[in-house]
């Protein structure tokens, strides 16, 4: 193996057979020491900041590129947008600049240097166990909260621009199709003059893409939950969510059909609440997806974790209405999966006293009750129903409470 593929592993996957700058460039107090990878907004080379004796990445707006308004406001957006941003999940941002070299523009943004591989070399390599798949998910979801909440959308969430690091930690590269909303420019988070889409534009990557973002109407919040639903189904079964023969048919796919379904064994492996995570994430409707990264974070966390909640939080936190399937993913974490099963009061002792009714009918109504909560006393519980089609909280009670 090359050095300059050995090299490429430490932030990017792809080489590029030509590189624009040579070895010992020098772009303001930055040395450049070797190539890394490139892609469509630029190309990044490992460097020296001579002043603070680090390493860092470097990305290069391509000389061919270099001329051009848009790509070069696009540049300065990811620049801005990342800046604003101080998470453990998106990597950071340390410095843009411009310089002629050789009588030609150059620009730059300087970012600290991730040690690891790329998501998509990780799925290429092997496969991610389910719990695994849902702490990195989990990870990626608290990213895209911080990003939100500056009000900034990334817009082009994929494999390729998740960083998995060494230690185990994802990060969000890549912020050149990111679109600041009203909130980041009312705050001041990204500077005016940044970049936006025009409607009926389509931006983002062929098979990530929210449907909205297919029918080039406005991607919000809901939209980046759309591609990180996408690229949990691509960790769960190591293939893409929806991939056809062309990009035409592909986005035809997001916008009328499900991801194919997954085999027996790894429904079996996948946890019940895992799954229904990822259908509510591949929501057609965005009204339908998990409304917050916040929340969806949350669910991930106790879904990598095996916690079964019974907590109130929980039950609001997936009180959204959603389709048909994601309401039987719910129901494979129930505790009970028919009324029977709630239908039975276990049976408690209050203090000095004898113990409460059981076998009391809860519920008359079809359908998956679940999380139940028992009262101290045992007179009440809480539980969560689907029979309506959208996750509901009822309180029950016997005949002796108050």
């Amino acid at each position: 193996m090359s050095a300059g593929r050995r090299v490429g592993r430490c932030f990017y996957v792809r080489i590029r057979a030509f590189m624009s700058l040579a070895t010992g460039t020098r772009l303001g107090a930055y040395e450049i020491v070797a190539p890394i990878g490139a892609g469509g907004m630029g190309e990044v080379y490992r460097a020296r900041d001579t002043r603070l004796n680090r390493d860092v990445a470097i990305k290069v707006l391509p000389a061919l590129f270099a001329r051009d308004p848009d790509r070069r406001a696009r540049l300065e957006q990811e620049a801005r947008a990342a800046a604003a941003l101080s998470a453990p999940g998106i990597v950071a941002v340390h410095d843009i600049g411009t310089q002629a070299i050789a009588g030609q523009p150059v620009m730059f943004v300087v970012m600290e240097l991730l040690e690891g591989e790329s998501l998509r070399a990780r799925l290429d390599s092997a496969a991610i166990p389910p719990r695994k798949a849902a702490e990195y998910a989990a990870q990626i979801a608290a990213a895209l909260a911080a990003a939100h909440g500056r009000g900034i959308v990334h817009r082009d969430l994929k494999p390729e621009n998740l960083f998995l690091t060494k230690d185990g930690r994802l990060k969000i590269l890549d912020f050149g199709l990111a679109k600041a909303t009203p909130l980041a420019m009312a705050g001041g988070s990204v500077a005016t003059g940044v970049v936006d889409t025009a409607a009926g534009t389509v931006l983002g990557t062929v098979g990530y893409m929210a449907p909205e973002q297919v029918r080039g109407e406005p991607a919000d919040e809901r939209s980046d939950i759309f591609a990180l639903g996408a690229t949990l189904y691509e960790m769960l079964t190591r293939q893409r969510a929806f991939s056809r023969a062309t990009g035409a048919e592909t986005m035809a796919a997001i916008l009328n059909e499900d991801p194919p379904e997954m085999a027996p064994d790894l429904i079996a492996a996948v946890p019940g609440a895992l799954q229904a995570i990822l259908s509510r994430c591949l929501e057609k409707r965005a009204d339908d997806r998990f409304h917050s990264a916040h929340d969806l974070a949350l669910a991930l966390q106790a879904a990598a974790t095996g916690r079964a909640s019974t907590s109130v939080e929980r039950a609001v936190a997936t009180r959204s209405s959603f389709r048909t399937n994601a309401v039987i993913g719910l129901a494979g974490v129930a505790v009970g999966v028919t009324i029977a099963l709630v239908a039975m009061w276990i049976p408690r002792r209050t203090a000095g006293g004898p113990a409460v009714a059981s076998l009391r009918q809860l519920t008359e109504a079809p359908g998956a009750e679940i999380d139940p909560d028992i009262s101290p006393d045992g007179h009440q519980v809480l539980y969560a129903s689907a029979a309506s089609g959208s996750l509901d909280l009822y309180l029950a009670a016997d005949a002796r409470s108050t």
